[in-house]
Order: C-alpha cells, then sequence, then structure tokens
C-alpha cells in the first residue's frame, strides 16, 4: 500500500524553520492502528490525515473532507499548523479547484480559505476559567520554579493550563525561560492538563512592532515538549487576552511566527497566513 504524505513547514517561507507537519492523503480507509504507526515513524509534532467523506469525492474537485491529527504518542483533538498545513497541499499541490475548505474534525467543523495573500483559518473559541493555585502548584513549580505569576486559568473544553506570567517580565524574560518538562508527566498525571500555556502581556502601545500579547505551548502529555508554533493554544489565548485586553483584533506573538486575529461570533480566525513552505 502506497500512501502519498507530504511535509509542510507551517509558518516559514524557507525550509526546515517554522513548525514542521506531516500531510496524508487517504484514497481509502486506513486500519485504525497505522494512522499512529505512520506518525510515530515520522515523528513530527503532529501529522495529518485527510480522508474522503464519500466514495465519489476526490480531492481536486470536492470541498469537503475529514481530518485528523496525531502526535508520535497520540490522536489530538485539535492542531492548527497541521490544519494550514493541510490545506496549503490541497490548494497548491493537489490543485484544489474551490476557495474554501471545510474539515470535520473532533473539534467540528473548520474552514480554510483561501486567499490571494495566504490562507485564513476558521477555528473555535475556548474560554478559560480562574485556576486555584495551590491545586496547580506543584505542576507550575516543576516547570517553571519560582517565576513570579500574574494570572492562572484552565480550559476544561481543551484541558490546558493558560499561566500568565507576572507583568513586570519582559518579551526576552519569556523566550530564554527553562522550562522543565522532563518531570511533568510524573507531578501531573490525572489527565485533567493535557497542555501548559505560557504568556505574557505585550506592548501594543511600544515603539517597536507592537504585539497584544506573547507566548509558549507545553504538552509533554502528548509526546511534544514544546510546540513552537500552536495554534490549537491560541483557541484559548485569544479568548482570555481579549476578555482581559478588551479587544476583538489582536496581533500576538510566540517565539517563531506572528499571528494576526480577530473574534467574531465567539470563533477566531486566523488572518491571512502567508507563510508556509512545502515539500514532497
Amino acid at each position: 500500500m502506497k500512501l502519498p504524505i507530504f511535509i509542510a513547514d507551517a509558518f516559514t517561507a524557507r525550509a526546515f524553520r517554522g513548525n514542521p507537519a506531516a500531510v496524508c492523503l487517504l484514497e481509502n480507509k486506513l486500519d485504525e492502528d497505522m494512522h499512529q504507526k505512520i506518525a510515530t515513524e515520522m515523528n513530527l509534532s503532529e501529522t495529518a490525515f485527510i480522508r474522503k467523506l464519500h466514495p465519489t469525492d476526490n480531492f481536486t474537485q470536492s470541498s469537503r473532507f475529514g481530518l485528523r491529527w496525531f502526535t508520535p504518542a497520540c490522536e489530538v483533538p485539535l492542531c492548527g499548523h497541521a490544519t494550514l498545513a493541510s490545506a496549503a497541499v490541497l490548494f497548491h499541490k493537489i490543485k484544489n479547484v474551490n476557495s474554501t475548505l471545510t474539515f470535520v474534525t473532533l473539534s467540528g467543523e473548520l474552514r480554510a480559505k483561501r486567499e490571494e495573500d495566504g490562507i485564513v483559518l476558521d477555528f473555535p473559541l475556548y474560554p478559560a476559567h480562574p485556576q486555584d493555585f495551590h491545586e496547580v502548584e506543584d505542576l507550575i513549580k516543576t516547570a517553571i520554579g519560582d517565576t513570579l505569576i500574574q494570572d492562572i486559568c484552565y480550559s476544561p473544553d481543551t484541558r490546558k493550563l493558560l499561566v500568565r506570567l507576572s507583568d513586570t517580565y519582559n518579551r526576552s524574560f519569556l523566550e530564554n525561560l527553562k522550562v522543565n518538562t522532563q518531570n511533568l508527566l510524573q507531578v501531573e498525571n490525572t489527565g485533567k492538563v493535557k497542555g501548559l500555556i505560557l504568556t505574557l502581556k505585550g506592548d501594543p502601545d511600544g515603539q517597536a512592532q507592537a504585539f497584544d500579547f506573547y507566548s509558549r505551548y507545553f504538552a509533554p502529555w502528548l509526546g511534544v515538549a514544546e510546540d513552537p508554533v500552536t495554534g490549537s493554544a491560541h483557541t484559548v489565548l485569544s479568548s482570555y487576552w481579549s476578555q482581559q485586553l478588551g479587544k476583538k483584533n489582536m496581533h500576538g506573538r510566540t517565539a517563531l511566527f506572528q499571528f494576526f486575529f480577530y473574534l467574531p461570533n465567539f470563533k477566531l480566525v486566523f488572518l491571512l497566513i502567508r507563510a508556509i513552505h512545502l515539500k514532497m
């Protein structure tokens, strides 16, 4: 059995940069265990599997597909950069004729729209609620020691813990912070937390390029020590920072990429993602 697999470096226009994802096109049904075996062998943060929803569908003409994501360790309910990679493969490699693609996923229907300057992604938005520090104290101290904390929230929909660092810190501090992910699985093994978001308020009125917030994301529970650019974490980050800042249009920054997005009708829309490098 031969399966076409593409490697896409998301959020970069150059090879060997950004956040790579594998994209596998399934002409026929794949044995369930093969998804994980392929993802484990690809050994990237995520491998995406695009499948036809009906026997008469084809990857060039159809506009709706099934989409699943697997890390080297397990299946995940949502992945931003692998969704971008999937849309880019269909639009640019397979030459899909549609302007909008709909992916049926564990997180509902996600849409990717072709624009002249890039791809627009339409994602869900998940609220984060205040979290008692003492319930997650061991996890936080294991990860970042005695780093000062401004706020802690938890998203039950995504099982992500959002930790906002003190406003006294700057971007450089967050980017250079040494985060211990090796022992997190032993400290948190209840299944409540599957991802750790560290975030910091930006300087939208600064003289340099303005950002509303900065972030880093860690998911050792899913086999990913640190995900350098993650769309799924922004489904929680954008909800949190929209409430904190009173804004619907925001500009966020990870270590490798910047996001522009707005929040219409309780959805998260990533605006014009231009940067992606496709490889076979």
